[in-house]
């Protein structure tokens, strides 16, 4: 019970500032393509993720429903957005935790965080295309235009820039919640200072990318 309670603990921290992060994309919105000035980056799969990686899919599920729900009262998509957001997370955040799971190592992660970026690219370009005409009043054939050339570098982008962080921030927030006490000591392996490295390298490369292929956007 007592580990239950922990759990839950560090899942609504988790979810809480998850919220936090996309109240304050939405207060500073950054475009990441510029034809799709309608679609601003949110990094809050960042500590969804790290709650899948921690907790496992499950609670990564929860955290994505929560988030969502929460992210309603600032949102202006209304219902279909919060789907759309729910959705995203989920598949970005259980792909990852998923694979984590049978491969509890920095290349689980890796690995994890990789496949999460494809699937929630495929997923949103399948997405925005039955979706983005009902709620953006634009013809169907005008957003098939625009997969390609703009929908699918702006979910690649914005994946990649998540996985980056991810790898990045993953050690310290997993530290932190295990001295809060909020981490079952025997449930979740600490990382060490080579994962811990090569997560670091391997997430400000990634981001570097990430940020480079944005601009690259922006200018073009």
């Amino acid at each position: 019970m007592k580990t239950n309670i922990k759990k839950i603990t560090a899942a609504a921290i988790l979810a809480a500032l998850a919220f936090g992060i996309s109240a304050l994309c939405n207060v500073v919105p950054i475009t990441l393509v510029p034809s799709l000035g309608f679609l601003h980056y949110d990094g809050k799969d960042v500590l969804i993720a790290i709650c899948g990686f921690i907790f496992g899919p499950l609670l990564a599920i929860a955290v994505s429903l929560v988030a969502a729900l929460i992210e309603l009262a600032i949102s202006s998509t209304g219902l279909i957005g919060m789907v759309m957001n729910f959705l995203s997370s989920a598949i970005f955040a259980c792909t990852a935790a998923i694979i984590y799971k049978a491969m509890k190592n920095i290349k689980g992660a890796i690995v994890g965080l990789v496949c999460a970026t494809v699937l929630t690219t495929a997923f949103m370009l399948g997405w925005n295309y039955l979706i983005t005409p009902l709620y953006m009043g634009i013809s169907r054939s005008a957003v098939a235009a625009l997969l390609v050339p703009a929908f699918l570098p702006f979910n690649l982008i914005k994946s990649g820039i998540n996985t980056g962080i991810t790898l990045i921030v993953y050690k310290p927030v997993v530290t932190a919640l295990r001295k809060g006490g909020l981490v079952n000591e025997r449930g979740s392996k600490a990382p060490t200072v080579k994962s811990g490295l090569t997560a670091l390298i391997t997430g400000l490369i990634t981001l570097g990318v990430c940020i480079g292929a944005a601009l690259y956007f922006k200018n073009a």
